[in-house]
């Protein structure tokens, strides 16, 4: 049986430890890995609380800075599902995280998009 997984995204970020502090601090993230690995740069990964998946943060270099919170195009780029909607974004909220709409209710699920601190758009989903 061949298996596959999505295990890390790239995410491009202007320094490390500022978006730790986001990640970790306000959106609920644990910090899996913080490595040096010389000249500047870390292996810094984080993860959703019981996700195998996570986010590697990665600090633009060069041209790349100009990308730092664009990654999406201004589109909703990554999606973070939850099984207590309005736990999580009551816990976001009260960190700092700024959700641009109010929570709505679809046919998959309660969701609302919110913004990281470069502006990236997330959607937080509890399916239904």
């Amino acid at each position: 049986m061949r298996m596959q997984r999505l295990s890390l995204t790239a995410l491009l970020v202007r320094d490390y430890d500022e978006a730790i502090g986001f990640y970790v601090g306000k959106a609920g993230f644990d910090l899996a890995e913080d490595a040096d690995l010389g000249g500047g740069k870390r292996w810094v990964v984080v993860r959703p609380p019981g996700s195998d998946a996570g986010l590697l943060l990665a600090r633009a270099m060069g041209e790349q800075a100009d990308m730092v919170g664009r990654q999406g195009g201004g589109r909703v780029f990554l999606f973070l599902q939850t099984d207590d909607f309005d736990r999580d974004q009551g816990r976001m909220v009260a960190a700092g995280v700024r959700f641009l709409e109010a929570p709505r209710h679809e046919a998959y699920g309660t969701v609302a998009v919110f913004e990281d601190l470069y502006g990236n758009k997330w959607d937080l989903i509890e399916p239904a």
